[in-house]
Parts: C-alpha cells; structure tokens; sequence
C-alpha cells in the first residue's frame, strides 16, 4: 500500500511509495462495479445489439467462440471454431460497457487485472517496457476500459505489449471511449481500433453495442464554484481527512509524483478542495491533471473549488488538439465531483 509522510491536510505533503506489487493490486474494477455481473446487465429490447453483447460476453468467459461463425482455421480432417483471446466493446456513453468488462473479470479466474487504458499506460512508464511484460506474463486476462484511439505512441505502445501477453496465452477484453459527438456513427470507433493496433486486429472480436445513454446524463452546466469562505465551511462540514491547496501547488506537485502512484496521493481521503482555480496552458500538466482526476473519480473523492470553475481549466487548443477525448471526459468528471462536494450524498453515476 502506499505511504504517506505526515497526516492528511494537503496533497503537498503527500509522497507516495508504492511497490510493484501495491500498484498491481490496485487494478481491479472501481467500486461500483465490484458487485457487476452478466446478469445483472439489464439489456434494452430496443436496441437488440444490447442481449447480443451479454450473449457474446458469455461465450468469451466460456471460451466459446463470440460469434456464431467466420473465423475458423484449417485442422485436420477439418475445420475447428477457433476462440479469438481478445473481445472489443464499442459503442457510446451508457450503453454498459464498462458493466459487460467488469462482469467479465469477475467470472474469469486466475490472476486477472482490470483498468483503464491510462492506468496500463502508466504502469508501462512506472515499470518499462520489459518490467510491466515480466509482471503481467502469465495473466488470464486483462481488462482494458476506455481504450484510447486518439494516442497513436501509447496505443502503438500498448498493442506491443499486448501482442506479446497473448503469445504467451493471456486474453484480453476492451472497451471504447467514444464521446457523444460521435455516437450514431455506425462503426468508426471499432474501425479506428483496429486499424491503429494493427497487429492486434485479427485477435479480437469486435462487438457493437447500440443505445441510448441510460444515465441520461446532462452534459450541459459547469462545475460548481464556492465563493472562498463557502469552501470554508464546506470543508469544514465533511467528515474524515480533507486535503486544501492552492490549485497552482496541486498542478505543480503532480510533477514530481509519477501517475501510476496517483492512486495512492488520493487514498483515504474524504474529498479535496482546491483554492485559485486557473485555466491551464501546458499540455503535461493538463493530462497529468486528467490522471489525477480519473484517481478522484473512481474513488468518489467530492472536488471543494474557488476561482476559475474546473470545466473551463482546459483551454481551447487543448481541446480542439489531439486528446480531445481524454479532456471530454475529465470535463464531465469534474463538474460532476464539484456537484458531489456540495452534495456529498448525491450519486455521480451519471458520469462515464
């Protein structure tokens, strides 16, 4: 687990340390997807790809084939089905993917390891190339959310990694990150995917999932600012370890810690409240904002702001540029855990 230098009062004087081992234990399913299961998945009758994506997710845990045929290899006297180790779930916002991958890993035995397409990243960087393949070799399976499309050196990076762990027999099931705006057209995520991991194409079965967001989430409004002595006594009516800074300090610390530990920077904490909110310029520390915002998230960790709201903290060429889909989604995270530290019981399940 990680260790912490003094108590709790801000990020700043947290250092975590965190061995191999304590990070890798960290790669499990978020916490409310700790109880997903292929029969709770609830499809749609309106949108049948919904009960075919259940039954192919079924098959793939069987290691049946996922399809009902068309990929088969000559044996023989014959021809066998053979079972491709990868699956692919693409399709928008609310659809439950991310509920399908989690129910997957659950029913897979063995050791098995679960995260986002960010977090392998990052285990990469933190372990090496040569590291992180020693360390998952020998996995049933990995789970990969939100498989990023619009990083061609880290996916380029992770279909190296993955072509080698299925070598060595381990299988694999993805899911897309494909934002509003692209919902309704057809297959491009799944046809982005395969093309930029090329010598993964013919490994995975690619499985379309139609429908409409089921969270209904409102992706209009902003995130919630305080006026200064509002933050005050909001932190100050939370229960447990809050951790206040200086925006400008938060976005400096990030630098010195690799992201791969930001999981433990935020462990235990009941919320953080960041004082100047400013909008960021530099593309490093806007995505190693974006790393620690995902940590927040999946942890629940309410966001107590002043100053700048945190939806505009990303400007403009950052979002017209190349990881338009990274800061769509942190965007919505953050308006989200601003509403959640002015409510901390409400629910933010509305959120990809």
């Amino acid at each position: 687990m990680s260790q912490v230098s003094v108590p709790i009062t801000s990020l700043l004087d947290r250092h975590p340390v965190m061995s191999i081992d304590a990070m890798l234990a960290h790669f499990v399913p978020p916490a409310q997807f700790e109880t997903a299961s292929l029969d709770s998945y609830k499809p749609d009758p309106a949108f049948p790809s919904q009960a075919e994506a259940v039954a192919k997710a079924r098959a793939f845990v069987a290691g049946a084939p996922a399809t009902g045929g068309g990929w088969f290899r000559s044996g023989g006297k014959g021809t066998r089905p053979v079972v491709k180790p990868g699956i692919y779930l693409d399709g928008g916002f609310g659809v439950g993917k991310t509920h399908l991958l989690a129910a997957m890993w659950h029913l897979i035995p063995g050791r098995t390891y679960y995260g986002t397409f960010i977090e392998f990243t990052a285990l990469v960087g933190a372990l090496g190339y040569r590291g992180a393949v020693d360390h998952l070799t020998g996995a049933a399976l990995l789970a990969i959310d939100e498989f990023e499309l619009d990083d061609p050196g880290d996916t380029m990076v992770m279909s190296r990694l993955l072509g080698q762990l299925v070598q060595s027999g381990t299988r694999l099931a993805a899911t897309s990150n494909t934002p509003p705006a692209a919902l309704g057209e057809g297959r491009f995520a799944a046809e982005d995917f395969l093309r930029e991991i090329t010598a993964l194409a013919d490994k995975f079965e690619t499985v379309r999932i139609d429908g409409e967001d089921y969270r209904k989430r409102d992706f209009e409004g902003h995130a919630l600012v305080l006026h200064p002595d509002e933050a005050e006594t909001a932190v100050a009516a939370l229960p447990g370890d809050v951790a206040v800074d200086v925006f400008g300090d938060v976005i400096n610390h990030l630098a010195t810690i690799h992201p791969s530990r930001f999981v433990g920077l935020v462990e235990g904490l009941a919320a953080v409240s960041w004082r100047d909110v400013f909008q960021l310029h530099s593309q490093a520390q806007a995505l190693r904002l974006v790393a620690l915002i995902d940590r927040l998230y999946d942890a629940r960790i309410p966001i107590i702001a002043t100053g700048l709201p945190l939806d505009e903290v990303f400007d403009e060429t950052m979002l017209g540029g190349g990881y338009p889909k990274k800061y769509l989604r942190a965007t919505s995270r953050l308006i989200a855990l601003t509403r959640l530290g002015a409510n901390p019981q409400g629910s933010i399940e509305g959120v990809p």
